[in-house]
């Protein structure tokens, strides 16, 4: 104890910030103090039925669908009301079910790239929609790895300088699990 008391009044206390939430309890006169647990913050008042505010509300992240349907239209807009309800025919299409992302990546830089030589303005790339969500997994998780990256491939180098819009595809060509890929004309 006369060690203790010595400690005790050579050591400087800690702010208040940086105290650990539960403390050691102090010894003085041979008997343990409890520690006094923090008052849990009040609830403020409510009524039930109430809304929330606009501060209080939480927002789902964006999806990739809703992002490239929140994108600007950079191609002519006769043709871009065409390729949304499919009446554009593909002039390639790549498949990437069943690949890697590494093995996805550089074959569809390999096929943009070889359609933008050969001249086509309008290719198809299948990605699909993603194994269905495990009912039993704890935490949610957004499907389809390639379904989010290749919108983010897309939009990096060199593919960016040969791409004029990317949307997803209208049913009939694969619906959300595939993206038109409208390319820019040859040089």
């Amino acid at each position: 104890m006369d060690l203790w008391r010595q400690v005790t009044r050579d050591a400087d206390p800690m702010p208040h910030q940086l105290r650990p939430a539960a403390s050691k309890p102090d010894i003085q006169d041979g008997a343990p103090k409890r520690a006094v647990p923090d008052p849990e913050p009040p609830v403020s008042e409510f009524t039930i039925g109430q809304k929330l505010s606009a501060a209080q509300s939480y927002a789902a992240p964006q999806t990739t669908s809703d992002r490239l349907r929140q994108s600007s239209v950079r191609m002519d807009s006769k043709s871009f009301q065409r390729l949304k309800r499919g009446k554009l025919k593909p002039d390639a299409r790549i498949d990437l079910h069943g690949m890697t992302l590494n093995q996805a990546h550089p074959a569809l830089n390999r096929f943009i790239m070889t359609a933008q030589s050969k001249g086509h303005r309008l290719v198809l790339v299948i990605t699909g929609k993603g194994s269905p969500q495990d009912p039993y997994d704890p935490a949610p998780r957004r499907r389809g790895v390639l379904k989010q990256q290749v919108p983010l491939w897309l939009t990096m180098a060199p593919l960016n300088s040969v791409i004029l819009q990317v949307s997803e595809a209208h049913l009939k060509h694969g619906g959300s699990g595939a993206y038109y890929v409208y390319l820019r004309r040859g040089r």
